[in-house]
Formats: structure tokens, sequence, C-alpha cells
């Protein structure tokens, strides 16, 4: 009884499991698997819009290939791309823990606080943004940015003076987009045990080495989570110049659909890629006492197992030496 009672249980929960998820995945059918297929149909055809409709015409790859012919901007842009997200993630990101840690700390008004830093991520939308970036205000007025590019011109190479200058020209921009990332840190630093740090305290740890020990290890799983998000918003944000290029190529007389498709899904493996190297530069590293623990369990099953079967060994000798001596 007990057992039928927990199999109804168990399919009872899954069934709600699957209720919940199903709106999501009805909304990523609809919503991405389709677009997805679509876009990479368009991809492989010439597109022609034409009074009695679209025309489709089968081209193979000709579109991949003529990214690199007719649009030699393509590659420079995204190498341009590479360089200021490889820049602006880690900014924002330590920028959004430290916010996260000043709000987590005793201050009035902090719900005050949080708004503040969050409001930009529902105000600032596409049009918005681009008045703010057009009228200056996403530079700080008293950063003088002609001296700083004089001094890194002198030290690195142009390839590198350039984004470092486009992340001093956009500093307000940036950081006006780690309200999101905030939210994160501050939940994941808020779920930290607090005994932890008492008891840290007792054995006489600071606050900054309370810091390294406590705080970064425990979120740490937040850090790689923030930094994913924050390269899919800034591959996706509508002051992305390769954004730009693929919805200008839409409509252009001698691109279209398929032409703009072909780039889209080239910048998507870009972006992905891009992703798979922050996973794999901010993954946990295995701890090696749970490694040892494994090692260990799986020792001891071995020697278990070959007790067991010396145990049968000698109970079938025994048997045999029974039946001999009864015969």
């Amino acid at each position: 009884m007990k057992k039928n009672r927990k199999s109804k249980l168990k399919r009872r929960e899954s069934l709600m499991g699957y209720v919940f998820v199903a709106p999501w995945m009805l909304g990523a059918l609809v919503f991405l698997i389709v677009p997805l297929i679509q876009s990479f149909y368009y991809s492989l055809q010439n597109v022609k819009i034409t009074p009695k409709g679209r025309v489709f015409q089968f081209i193979k790859f000709q579109n991949y290939t003529d990214i690199f012919r007719l649009d030699p901007l393509f590659l420079e842009d995204l190498t341009g791309y590479l360089l200021d997200t490889l820049l602006s993630v880690p900014v924002i990101v330590v920028f959004s823990l430290i916010i996260a840690m000043l709000l987590n700390g005793k201050m009035k008004g902090k719900g005050l606080f949080r708004t503040i830093y969050f409001l930009p991520v529902i105000v600032v939308s596409g049009p918005v943004m681009a008045q703010l970036a057009d009228q200056g205000a996403a530079s700080i007025p008293a950063m003088n940015v002609t001296a700083i590019t004089s001094i890194l011109g002198d030290l690195l190479p142009n390839f590198l003076v350039e984004p470092i200058v486009g992340l001093f020209n956009n500093m307000i921009m940036v950081l006006w987009y780690s309200g999101v990332q905030i939210l994160i840190f501050l939940a994941a630093i808020q779920k930290i045990d607090s005994t932890l740090y008492e008891a840290a305290k007792i054995d006489g740890g600071s606050g900054w080495e309370c810091f390294w020990k406590i705080t970064l290890p425990t979120i740490k799983p937040m850090i790689l989570l923030n930094a994913v998000y924050t390269v899919i918003f800034l591959s996706n944000n509508e002051q992305n110049v390769i954004i730009t290029s693929i919805y200008n190529d839409m409509f252009a007389i001698n691109r279209g659909y398929g032409f703009a498709s072909a780039k889209a899904w080239v910048y998507s493996l870009v972006v992905c890629l891009l992703v798979i190297f922050i996973a794999l530069l901010l993954r946990n590293k295995k701890d090696n006492y749970i490694t040892e623990v494994k090692k260990e369990k799986k020792r001891l099953q071995k020697l278990e197992k070959e007790r067991r079967q010396l145990r049968n060994r000698q109970a079938r000798r025994r048997k045999g030496l029974k039946r001999e001596g009864s015969n």
C-alpha cells in the first residue's frame, strides 16, 4: 500500500511539473524553434519580395560566402564586438557584485537604492538609449578620454586601444546594464548562512578574508550566470552594430532576408562560442576532497565485492566436501 501511495504521489508531482513547464515549452516551440528553422531555411534561399508574395530560390550556402564578399566590414565588426564584450563583461559583473554587497549592508533606504539601480533596466529602451548616447550622456563628463587615449596608445596596440577607449566613452551606459545582475548577486548573498561569518570572525577572520573564503566561493555559480547573462544581453542590445547591420540587410535591395538570416546564423555561432569560452573559464573546479571520497568509496565497493566472491567460493567448497564425505 505504501509503495502504491508513493508511486501515485510521484506521478502526481511529475504531472504537475509538466503542467508548470508546458507554457515555457509551448513558447519555446512557437517563438524559438520554429523561427530558428525558418531563419535557417531562409539562409539557404534567395528571398525576393514581390507583389504576389515571397519568392524563394535555393542557392545552397551562397549567402554565407557572400557575407565575406559583399560585407567586408563584417569581420571587423565581429572583432570589435568580441573585444568590447570581453572588456565590458568583467566591468559589469564586478560593479554589480560591489553594489550588491553595499546594498546588503546595514543602511537606511535600501529599497529606494535597489529601485534606483534597477530603474534603468525598465526605463532605458532602444530609442531612449540611442538619444542618451547621441547627447553624450553615456560617458562621464569629468573623464579626460583624450588623455587616456594618448597614454594607452603608447602602451598597447591599436586594436586594443579602440575597445578600451570605447568602454570609457560609454561607461555610464555600460553600468546601466547591471540592474539584473545586482539583483541576482543580492539574492545569492542574502542566502549565505550568517553563522559562517560569525564563526570566521570568532576565529579572527577579517572582512576581506570573509569575502575571499566565504562570500566569493558561495556565489561563484552566480558569477557564471551573470557573466553569461551579460554576454547575451550585450549581444542582443539595440546599440550593437552587428544587430543594426542585420536589420538593414533585411531590406537592402541586393541582399534581403536570406543574406540577413545567414549573417544572423554566423553571428549566433560566434556568440555561442563566446558563451562556451566564458562557461569553461568560470566553471567550478572539482574539489579534491570529493574526488578522493569517491575513489575511496569505489575501492571499498571493490573490496566488498571481492569478499563476497571469496565467501561464495568457500561456501561452494564446503558443500562439495560435505557431498564427498556423505558418499
